[in-house]
């Protein structure tokens, strides 16, 4: 139970107390009168003693009387009829009235109790304490104060308490409530006040025994009455009423009278000075008692008469059919189960049940009784007030106690002597007690005896009416003896309710005996209880007995008793009682020792509802409010849900519809598990009351909970949506709110604009750049202002879900924003004049549906309906269209929020619902309000401080900055294909537009694939190729000459010179092992234009060739466009567009060369001068029959390097053209020589060398736009196995000037290298016919083949040799490679080595037995560096094999050779070979070591023999 002011012992003392009647005459009235108050009223204050008090009791022992307090009452007189035991209206509406009057103070220190997990705030601020929007009460702990148990005051039940006791009815069962004694009180301005008090004393004893009145009700027949001269010291003469007063004392004697002097000062020189008024707190209750007494015409009485006839009787009780309950009018809104959500339809908590609650007007009945504003005891001094409080301890220790004490030695000895037993009752206890006991029958077993009365005289009664004597002066052993023994009596006689009232005594006066020498007998309680409630049918007199065994057992910390008879007590009968009886249990389940959180909670919610059917809407309210503090947070939405629709409806109810707003948000944007209807019904209700609140204050648009907005989902993009395609044109794609934000993506478009930025830059990043980001979400970088362009729109893409089962319908939405405007063309100084700094919005206007806004400023678009299915998320995009330049702010939504017809059931009255001023029911209710957009931005990590706290970082994306115009670009592609062979070339158009009304310029291109296309050279003449996209067909994209008629196929080859950087403004592509993304410059293309520029409104149209990518696949292709203005200046720099495309490439034809040397060392063929070899090509078909492709052609075979060139053709096919069908294959031989030193010019060093051989009727000219185009834009995977090219000419040239000697290992690892490097490219063109569409269409493409190292075979790019394998992470940094020294393979190339002999020989062997023939060896350096040759004749063939094949010879003269050779320095050496007899002899037997000449160390390596070399001896005999 709850903490109470008092102890419990001082609770039940200030019960049962003394009972003091008085009766005044006119004039005394009057002068109490002056002071707002009667006689009863102004000695109430002073009623309990300071002092202690002394009486002796029947054993002539001397007991102390402490901290007594009587009870003084005017006497009411009512007529004598029967009542029951069950409270009346009067009594009902006083009790609800005291609570009513009594609720939480606000502004007190909070009190929270502390139960397991929770900390539960119950007191002065529980109504916000547990609410939703109240979260701080925690914070409160630290105000409690230290005591053992915080526990929670409840005044209103303290306050309905004690009115309940004093508002007790007098039984004849007991005599607790009778009158001890009463005050004649006469004024001393009586003429003659001895009479004054005959005629009172006179009519005392008429009400007493006339028998015409059953109210009062006095104590004994010999009723103490004490006499009390009133004087007013402010009018009346004081020696007049001293001597009246002496007159007194002899005729009552000292010890009956009094002489009381009030009033020692007027009124209005009371109003000067300022007194303390104690009647306040006392004046209220009295005067709804008074009050009520005199209205109720049922006595509250209980007479034996009524109580034994009457006790199966059915009496008029405040149940559900009676309009009033406990006094007060109650709702029909609340007449539900407390935990049964209410249907929406048919039952009275339904929207129209509000309605009808927001029409009424009137607020909750008060009890008025003395105003608040009078002033009491104004006419009284301090003085005074020590004079009353005297009085009344002379009459309590002259008068009153002496009295009680004659009474109780008389009953005493009546009863000894009655039953002739000793003289005292405590010898008799023992006996009474010690011998055998009448057994107590159970409440089942006992029946009533109907006719049993006991007179006046009864000795039953003495002995009750001497135990509640000795119980009022605090004689509690004594009073328990009797009580026991009238209990015993009772029981005897069956006549249960007198036992009941013994039983209830006696263990309350076994608790309070001093010592405790028994413990507190609880089944005396319990069995009284039962009989008051189930025998004699006495609910008031069953609630006293239930509310004193509550607080015993609550001090004996026996809480879960406490509570159980507590809940026992809780009945249909009475709202008030229940809900009273419910919170107090609910307090006792969280005081125990392991606090019952849920149980208290439970009964909390318990007590709400019978709170609200009382009529209490406050007292429910706080109820709720404090239960919700255990249900939120843990799942039990269920239980949420009813709490806080029963919160939102008290809070309208009581007028707080700010409260009950936010009760019924909660409910709607909690994921509830309530069904579809019930949802309606909540979504209703909520949009009424949130309707009557904006009703009421005009000033700005509320927030409103639905729909759910994920803020940080929310993506803004910049700029004019995608046009769709127009005809043949495709548009560029570049970014839409269509497309999902890839990581990967943008950091791939971010380089491209880096790279395209540099070389727009001369090769460096601005330090103030930043990346385009036309679409801004929760991934992008915010932490700065967005760009935005003036006359450019503003997308917003908002995401709503609708957390409802039940549609959802947003009428008139549109954004809220705020601009600041500003001119970014003035001069820096003025930027920050007053003039710029004007605010603009659109909250008043977007307040006010269908209201023309600011569209000169910033045109907002309005979506006249968005309708959110159930449980639906749904993207909404709002645009705004700025009209000038400044900063905007995007703040929010605003939107109308309504119910469809179909959210939750449809059958509210309809009657209510057109009578109401809302709208009806069939059409929804509607309300305007706003949900603001506030993003978080990303959490900071960055510095200690930020680590170690939560702190974020601001997000910009709603708030752009709209700059002056920029131009606009749009490109479209014309004939641009999907699907290619590979290496398959293409011509397509492209049209650029500038859509702005600013000239545009710096149009450049950049892109992940630069091989796939060229906008061809602008140095060189482009083909002549028709100029119109329609004559497409069948045309060459190539530059095409007719071969001479009469030429061989693949006869010497037409030479072309070119340079690099005629093909991508000397930012070739080839160098470096450049390709993809990080090329670092080398991909950007510039696109040229007329003059340089578009202006506005034009648009131009370029060709485009494209290029099959070499391996098969579908291939993901960006492009970005950068371009600028032409007016410089501006916040943007520059501006781009993205533009992707998809490419299926399909396989074509696979290409593997290899280079080997030439044997021969011919010198009558100047072109071979310089060296020559020869090169294989093989030629497969692999395309797959799919495509329609039926055969390819291998139109032309073309070579482009630095140091080489085609020559000829050796092999040529008899047709002009090499038709390769599927899966078929060619073979190809060509020889391929030096370039000569006479054609290179001096500066010719960086060009290439193109190489035609035609191998059809008409010469492609590799060396022009597109082939060379794409050869220069070729990727080379392998082109990282070998420096640049530029590293390779320095070289060169560097080692052919004689530099180099002493080099270290790495210049002997690359003069080596030089010897086996070949560094020449074949460009296989091509043609393929594929059918179509029943017509044949020639495809043409071009395949490249490099070559680099002698012997080794090179092939064109496929799908299975480009499957490159998984990268393994690197956690530690490579190191770099050691330098690694030649291999043996490549040492022995150093030295080419040839045979020169006749191929027969004849020989007369018989004439001569020797055969002489002169063989020269030649040798030939390859490297460009001396090298030492040794040649050594010794070796010969030791194999069998070989010998049976060849035969042996011998060499003659010197057998060894040391020489040493220049840089591409030839020797010849001139032999002799000996041959003895005739046969076929192999003279490739000299074996040769070489090692370059700086290297002292290295040892000779063994060089490549040649092929056998056949010479056949003849006998020419």
């Amino acid at each position: 139970m709850a903490q109470c002011v008092q102890s419990v012992q001082e609770f039940i003392q200030d019960s049962f107390v003394p009972m003091v009647a008085v009766l005044c005459s006119e004039d005394a009235e009057k002068v109490t009168r002056k002071n707002n108050l009667n006689f009863s009223e102004l000695l109430r204050p002073f009623c309990r003693l300071t002092s202690e008090g002394h009486m002796r009791d029947p054993n002539n022992q001397v007991q102390v009387v402490k901290n007594l307090r009587i009870s003084v009452n005017n006497v009411v007189t009512r007529p004598s009829v029967p009542a029951s035991g069950v409270p009346g209206h009067a009594h009902r509406r006083l009790l609800s009235e005291v609570v009513l009057t009594c609720q939480p103070a606000e502004g007190g220190v909070a009190n929270v109790i502390t139960a397991g997990d929770y900390d539960l705030n119950i007191s002065d601020r529980s109504l916000k304490a547990s609410v939703p929007w109240y979260s701080d009460w925690r914070d409160t702990l630290t105000e409690l104060s230290t005591s053992k148990h915080y526990t929670a005051t409840t005044p209103w039940f303290e306050a309905y308490r004690e009115s309940f006791l004093q508002s007790m009815p007098a039984s004849d069962h007991e005599f607790l409530n009778h009158y001890l004694a009463c005050l004649l009180v006469v004024s001393s301005s009586e003429a003659v006040p001895v009479e004054k008090f005959l005629k009172l004393s006179q009519e005392q004893h008429r009400i007493q025994h006339s028998g015409e009145y059953t109210n009062p009700k006095w104590f004994i027949p010999n009723t103490l009455k004490y006499y009390v001269l009133l004087h007013d010291m402010s009018q009346g003469d004081e020696q007049r009423a001293d001597s009246v007063y002496e007159d007194m004392k002899q005729r009552y004697g000292a010890q009956g009278c009094y002489l009381l002097k009030v009033n020692s000062r007027t009124a209005a020189a009371g109003a000067d000075e300022q007194i303390p008024d104690p009647w306040s707190q006392y004046l209220h209750k009295s005067s709804l008692q008074s009050q009520d007494q005199y209205e109720d015409p049922a006595p509250v009485v209980v007479n034996n008469t009524a109580v034994e006839n009457n006790v199966g009787g059915t009496s008029e009780v405040d149940g559900h059919d009676s309009e009033e309950k406990d006094g007060v009018l109650v709702n029909s809104l609340d007449s539900t189960h407390p935990l049964q959500l209410d249907a929406p339809s048919d039952t009275p908590g339904s929207l129209d049940a509000l309605r009808a609650v927001a029409v009424e007007t009137k607020p909750p009945p008060l009890a008025t009784g003395v105003a608040a504003a009078t002033s009491h005891g104004a006419c009284l001094t301090l003085n005074d007030h020590d004079r009353i409080r005297l009085f009344i301890q002379e009459f309590t220790f002259r008068g009153l106690l002496p009295h009680i004490e004659k009474n109780i030695r008389q009953l005493n000895d009546q009863l000894v002597s009655r039953k002739g037993l000793s003289r005292s009752l405590f010898s008799a206890t023992k006996k009474w007690f010690g011998g055998g006991k009448v057994p107590e029958k159970s409440i089942a077993e006992l029946k009533n005896t109907s006719g049993l009365l006991y007179p006046p005289e009864a000795p039953e009664l003495q002995i009750r009416k001497m135990a509640d004597l000795c119980f009022l002066v605090q004689l509690y052993d004594l009073a328990y003896s009797c009580y026991h023994t009238a209990k015993k009596d009772f029981l005897s006689d069956q006549a249960m309710l007198y036992a009941a009232g013994a039983l209830e005594m006696a263990a309350v006066s076994a608790f309070l005996q001093v010592g405790a020498p028994r413990p507190y007998p609880a089944h005396y309680m319990d069995t009284a209880i039962q009989t008051y409630r189930d025998v004699s049918k006495n609910m008031v007199l069953a609630e006293r007995c239930a509310l004193l065994s509550a607080e015993i057992l609550k001090s004996q910390a026996k809480y879960s008793d406490a509570a159980t008879l507590l809940i026992k007590m809780t009945s249909e009968d009475s709202d008030l009682r229940s809900a009273l009886l419910l919170e107090q249990a609910a307090h006792c389940f969280i005081n125990m020792r392991n606090p019952m959180v849920r149980k208290f909670a439970f009964h909390m919610i318990l007590a709400g509802h019978r709170f609200s059917k009382a009529g209490q809407k406050r007292h429910a309210l706080r109820c709720y409010c404090q239960a919700m503090q255990v249900y939120k947070g843990k799942g039990w939405s269920l239980a949420e849900d009813h709490i806080n629709f029963t919160i939102g409806r008290q809070s309208f109810t009581l007028r707080q519809p700010e409260n009950a707003v936010t009760a019924f948000r909660h409910i709607l944007t909690n994921d509830s598990q309530q069904t579809s209807t019930q949802q309606g019904a909540f979504l209703r209700e909520y949009l009424y009351v949130y309707k009557n609140v904006t009703g009421a204050c005009e000033v700005a648009l509320p927030q409103l909970p639905l729909p759910c907005i994920n803020s940080s989902a929310t993506r803004v993009y910049f700029g004019h949506e995608r046009r769709l395609a127009e005809g043949e044109k495709q548009a560029a794609t570049h970014v839409s709110l269509d497309q999902e934000f890839d990581r990967d993506l943008a950091a791939m478009w971010q380089d491209l604009e880096e790279q395209v930025v540099a070389a727009a830059k001369r090769g460096v990043v601005p330090a103030t750049f930043q990346p385009t980001q036309c679409c801004l979400n929760s991934q992008t970088d915010n932490l700065r202002f967005p760009l935005a362009v003036v006359e450019e729109p503003i997308i917003v893409e908002v995401v709503f879900r609708n957390p409802l089962k039940v549609p959802l319908v947003l009428s008139d939405l549109s954004l809220l924003w705020k601009f600041t405007l500003k001119d970014f063309n003035r001069p820096h100084p003025q930027d920050d004049s007053v003039g710029d700094a004007v605010a603009i919005s659109n909250e008043k206007e977007a307040s006010v549906p269908r209201t023309p806004q600011k569209d000169d400023v910033i045109a907002t678009e309005v979506i006249p309906e968005f309708y959110l299915s159930p449980e639906e998320t749904k993207l909404a995009r709002l645009k705004l269209l700025p009209h000038q330049t400044g900063q905007l702010n995007i703040l929010g939504l605003v939107y109308n929020l309504a119910s469809t017809s179909s959210t939750g059931d449809t059958t509210i009255n309809s009657t209510a619902a057109s009578q109401s001023e809302g709208p009806s029911a069939a059409e929804g209710t509607s309300v305007r309000g706003r949900q603001d957009l506030e993003i978080q931005g990303p959490r900071l990590n960055q510095t200690k401080e930020e680590k170690t706290s939560v702190s974020h970082g601001p997000d910009r994306r709603l708030d752009p900055t709209i700059t002056p115009p920029m131009p606009l670009l749009e490109v479209f592609f014309l004939q641009f294909p999907t699907a290619l062979l590979c290496g398959e070339i293409r011509k397509a158009y492209v049209e650029f537009c500038n859509m702005s009304r600013v000239t545009l310029c710096g149009l450049r291109v950049a892109s992940t694939h630069p091989d796939f296309f060229t906008f061809g050279s602008s140095s060189l003449a482009t083909p002549l190729t028709p100029l119109s996209p329609t004559s497409f067909e069948n045309c060459s994209a190539y530059k095409t000459l007719a071969t001479p008629p009469g030429a061989t196929p693949g006869s010497v080859a037409a030479v072309t010179l070119v340079s690099e950087g005629d093909f991508g403004s000397g930012t070739g592509l080839r160098g470096g092992g450049v390709s993809g993304a990080g090329m670092g410059g080398k991909g950007i293309t510039e696109i040229p234009l007329g003059e340089g520029t578009l202006k506005p409104g034009e648009s131009t149209q370029l060709p485009l060739w494209l290029r099959g990518p070499d391996q098969e696949g579908v291939h993901e292709i960006h492009f970005l466009f950068y371009y600028e203005s032409a007016e410089k200046g501006g916040k943007i720099s520059h501006r781009v567009l993205r533009h992707t495309v998809f490419i299926c490439a399909s396989r074509s034809l696979s290409v593997r060369a290899t280079a080997c040397r030439s044997n021969t060392l011919p010198e009558e063929e100047e072109e071979e001068r310089n060296g020559s070899m020869l090169v294989f090509v093989d030629v497969e078909n692999i395309n797959s029959s799919e495509a329609g492709v039926r055969e390819f052609h291998i139109a032309q075979v073309s070579s482009s390097s630095k140091q080489w060139r085609l020559h000829k053709c050796i092999n040529p096919a008899e047709d002009k053209d090499c038709k390769l069908t599927s899966r078929e294959r060619g073979k190809l031989c060509f020889r391929a020589t030096r370039c000569k030193p006479l054609q290179v010019p001096l500066k010719a060093a960086e060009k290439y060398t193109f190489a035609d051989l035609s191998l059809g009727n008409e010469l492609i000219i590799t060396s022009t736009t597109p082939c060379a185009d794409f050869f220069f834009r070729r990727c080379q995977p392998l082109e990282s196995l070998r420096p640049p090219v530029a590293m390779e000419i320095q070289g060169r040239h560097s080692r052919s000037q004689g530099v180099g000697h002493g080099g270290g290992a790495k210049d002997i690892a690359g003069v080596v290298r030089k010897c086996n490097e070949v560094d020449l490219d074949i460009i296989i063109l091509w043609k393929a016919f594929v059918v179509e569409d029943n017509k044949q269409v020639i495809l043409e493409g071009q395949l490249h083949v490099a070559l680099q190292t002698i012997d080794k075979e090179a092939c064109s790019l496929t799908q299975k040799e480009d499957a490159q394998e998984m990268v393994l992470l690197k956690f530690k940094p490579e190191l770099p490679p050691p330098m690694t020294r030649p291999s043996m393979e490549q040492l022995s190339h150093l030295i080419k080595t040839n045979l020169q002999y006749p191929e027969s020989y004849s020989h007369p062997f018989n004439q001569k037995s020797l055969c002489m023939v002169p063989v020269t060896l030649t040798l030939s350096n390859c490297s460009l560096a001396q090298v030492d040759v040794i040649i050594d004749l010794r070796h010969k063939p030791t194999s069998p094999e070989s010998l049976e094949v060849h035969g042996s010879f011998t060499w003659l003269g010197q057998t060894q050779f040391k020489l040493q050779l220049g840089a591409q320095e030839v020797m010849r050496v001139q032999l002799r070979a000996c041959f003895l007899h005739a046969g076929v002899y192999n003279l490739g037997t000299p074996r040769v070591f070489a090692k370059l000449a700086d290297q002292g160390a290295m040892c000779e390596t063994s060089q490549q023999t040649a092929t056998p070399a056949l010479i056949i001896i003849i006998n020419s005999t």
